[in-house]
């Protein structure tokens, strides 16, 4: 039998240090964390944003999100949930949806901050890079850095739709134009009429008229959700550009109802006051003396 040298002995296990729990659970990229969150220390303190985009299997979510030494504090957040208000009713995962929330966060921030007609975005969605500019007499534009998480930045990724979204909102976000749909890797520009086709649900509407023509049964169970909200292939361009413009009308979060809950259950006593306890244990005390003077009579 050879030697067998041991590698992981005593010495290794008494230095071992176990990595952040977010990492042990392959929650966070702490490598891409340090460089969002790292201010320099001549910026006294100043607050870094970061454009947290998130996509989930039926939503998308997006955030201004700035982080202290007690955690992260959210500024202001944005769901596609949000969106059947505005007029989307389905396919709020694809990237036009990306493009509504990002629009929508940004509106809603920049009226927040007071900078909404400082800086209106981008009117004329046509697919180019846009970036804003800052003016000349004014307050300078909110910046933010996009925060993509553990999701993956290939050319044409969902998560850019929701940095186009917020450029295009009048937010300032370092960005190029090379990781957007119809980016030509050859020629080594973009596609600005791809870029908008995907913008205004043009891919999704393609995808529908080719399922449609090819197996019936398979559109009607993959877009039934479209289906059941009267939304056919024609009617995408106008329903996000129709979506665009309410968002920028009145961003403003919905006001919630104030539900009344039904808190008594049946056959539990209410629960008393103070001063009401107060009063029966001096029911009590006087029904006890009144006991005691009518047996001693």
């Amino acid at each position: 039998m050879g030697f067998i040298k041991l590698v992981k002995n005593k010495a290794y296990y008494m230095r071992y240090q176990v990595k952040f729990r977010r990492r042990r659970e392959g929650k966070t990229d702490y490598h891409q964390r340090k460089g969002l969150v790292f201010q320099d220390k001549n910026k006294y303190n100043a607050r870094k944003y970061r454009l947290v985009a998130r996509i989930s299997n039926k939503y998308v979510m997006c955030q201004i999100v700035y982080s202290t030494l007690k955690g992260d504090v959210v500024l202001e957040s944005a769901s596609s949930s949000e969106l059947p208000r505005y007029g989307v009713k389905a396919g709020l995962t694809n990237y036009a949806a990306c493009y509504c929330t990002g629009l929508l966060l940004a509106r809603r921030v920049l009226t927040k901050l007071n900078l909404a007609d400082a800086y209106a975005g981008n009117d004329d969605v046509n697919g180019e890079y846009y970036e804003v500019e800052e003016n000349d007499e004014g307050p300078r534009p909110f910046c933010a850095y996009l925060d993509v998480g553990l999701a993956r930045t290939s050319t044409g990724a969902r998560v850019f739709g929701c940095l186009k979204g917020a450029a295009d909102g009048g937010m300032s976000i370092p960005h190029s134009e090379n990781r957007f749909p119809g980016w030509d890797t050859e020629e080594k520009s973009l596609d600005a009429e791809v870029h908008s086709s995907y913008i205004f649900g043009e891919h999704v509407a393609d995808y529908m008229r080719t399922l449609e023509e090819a197996d019936k049964s398979a559109y009607e169970k993959q877009f039934s959700r479209f289906l059941k909200a009267g939304l056919a292939a024609d009617d995408m361009e106008d329903m996000y550009k129709e979506a665009h413009q309410k968002i920028r009308a009145d961003p403003a979060r919905a006001k919630k109802e104030d539900k009344k809950y039904n808190t008594v259950i049946k056959g539990r006593r209410q629960r008393l006051s103070r001063q009401q306890r107060q009063d029966r244990v001096k029911q009590k005390i006087a029904s006890f003396e009144r006991t005691l003077a009518a047996d001693e009579e």
